[in-house]
């Protein structure tokens, strides 16, 4: 698997999605926001599943928003000519305002403008910190990997950052359900 240094482009997040080579930390917005993930025509069930529907009504409504379509992966989705404004809006756009440096040698990179950003901001309440805790929490076993120590060594050694993730957690759940129970607005 090649060493990612940073976000790659929506291009190559999409075929490194559907090849299963994206990091850890990327999967959760290509499973979103590319098609990764089958969408189910029934209401989200497990707590996961809430937060990735509140966080796909709130991305998809903040492109409306700004005239974009939101995309959707899959068979027979032909790329349009909006594809790089669209991946803007979602991604973000410039340099890279968030980065986390891993033990691992991998540096994860996001942007804190776009619907993405701002949908974590409004579903976990600070999404500078749910970056930096879901970073390091979705990459433990990498870094006990690399480091040749025991998965529970370095959960002892990331209490506060498992801590965070779980608090930040326990947040987004709150308001994945409210923005769910909440009607779209047109």
């Amino acid at each position: 698997m090649p060493v990612i240094k940073e976000l790659p482009g929506a291009r190559t997040r999409r075929r490194l999605c559907r090849a299963g080579r994206l990091p850890t930390a990327l999967a959760l917005a290509c499973v979103l926001l590319t098609g990764c993930a089958a969408r189910g025509a029934g209401p989200a069930s497990g707590p996961d599943e809430l937060i990735k529907a509140a966080a796909q009504r709130l991305t998809d409504a903040c492109l409306i928003r700004q005239g974009l379509v939101p995309p959707r992966g899959g068979p027979g989705r032909q790329p349009g000519t909006d594809d790089a404004r669209v991946s803007a809006a979602l991604f973000g756009a410039g340099p890279t305002e968030l980065s986390v440096a891993l033990p691992t040698g991998y540096v994860v990179r996001a942007h804190t403008d776009g619907c993405l950003a701002a949908a974590q901001q409004r579903l976990y309440g600070d999404q500078p910190g749910w970056f930096r805790a879901s970073v390091v929490v979705n990459n433990l076993r990498p870094e006990a990997a690399h480091t040749h120590r025991d998965i529970a060594e370095v959960r002892a050694r990331h209490r506060a950052e498992i801590a965070d993730w779980q608090r930040l957690r326990a947040h987004a759940l709150t308001e994945a359900t409210t923005v769910l129970k909440t009607p779209p607005t047109t």
